[in-house]
């Protein structure tokens, strides 16, 4: 159990936990490395957050960022969306707000029943588009490499181009009260590589 001044007690597993978690669910090595690189993204901007004066639950964004593609081994050569099936694993392990957060990972809910202005689900999201593999990148080379790889027919195109978009005017929104730019996140590809 987790919380903090302002939250309620949730279910969440521990950091250890999680990394126990990627190995039971067989995580490759590249997808840990991402997960890793986007838990430093998601840090960055949570704690970044915090200190602006938003409610967000830290200990959720770090292991909502670290479990973020716990479905991505199993899903692999499969329609299986792999965040909906690694957020069915983490509800049923009794981590039900973690879970909403893996599922929101690749498209945020449209109308989510959580009325903070920021949420940690948005934070997770935010950071996971900003790391291609390993390397923090901007979002213009991100959305690139998803067109190369997937926009092979026009509705993939349309479909990428609306989650840029939503993407883009996610990024003002995190970053309109905060004294870092986008391109300061660049700065985490320095940042010593700990799991």
């Amino acid at each position: 159990m987790s919380s903090k001044p302002g939250f309620a007690p949730i279910a969440l597993p521990s950091r250890q936990e999680c990394l126990a978690l990627m190995e039971a669910y067989q995580m490759l090595p590249h997808i840990r490395e991402h997960s890793f690189q986007v838990t430093r993204v998601a840090l960055v901007l949570g704690e970044a957050l915090k200190a602006a004066g938003f409610r967000l639950h830290l200990p959720l964004i770090e292991a909502g960022a670290l479990l973020h593609d716990l479905g991505k081994t199993h899903c692999l050569g499969t329609p299986v969306n792999h965040a909906v099936w690694g957020a069915a694993v983490l509800a049923g392990l009794g981590f039900v707000q973690l879970a909403q957060v893996v599922r929101e990972h690749v498209h945020l809910e449209p109308a989510p029943a959580d009325p903070r202005p920021l949420r940690e689900a948005e934070v997770v999201n935010y950071a996971d588009k900003r790391v291609l593999h390993h390397q923090v990148v901007t979002l213009k080379r991100r959305f690139a490499d998803l067109k190369a790889r997937y926009g092979r027919a026009p509705e993939a195109l349309r479909r990428i181009a609306h989650l840029q978009a939503q993407t883009q005017n996610l990024e003002e929104k995190i970053f309109a009260p905060l004294g870092l730019t986008p391109l300061d996140l660049m700065d985490v590809n320095h940042l010593r590589r700990n799991p």
